[in-house]
């Protein structure tokens, strides 16, 4: 079990940069979204590879080929 943080950095001009570590898939989305509706503006967002540890990507594919010489 790893620790959750969130880390925020606060510039001068007023622009907040936050960090969320520890939260492994989009869940982290959820944690951080009534904090960005307070902050204001999201200008942009890099998903790390946390975000994507989880992802299950499901894919399956069956074709079935039959082709003899005189279909040719």
């Amino acid at each position: 079990m790893s620790i959750e943080t969130l880390e925020f950095v606060i510039y001068p001009d007023g622009r907040v940069e936050e960090k969320v570590t520890g939260i492994v898939g989009s869940s982290c989305q959820e944690v951080t979204a009534a904090i960005e509706s307070q902050l204001g503006r999201v200008v942009s967002q890099e998903k790390t590879s946390e975000y994507f540890a989880k992802q299950q990507v499901s894919q399956s594919a069956k074709t079935t080929n039959k082709a003899a010489f005189s279909d040719w």
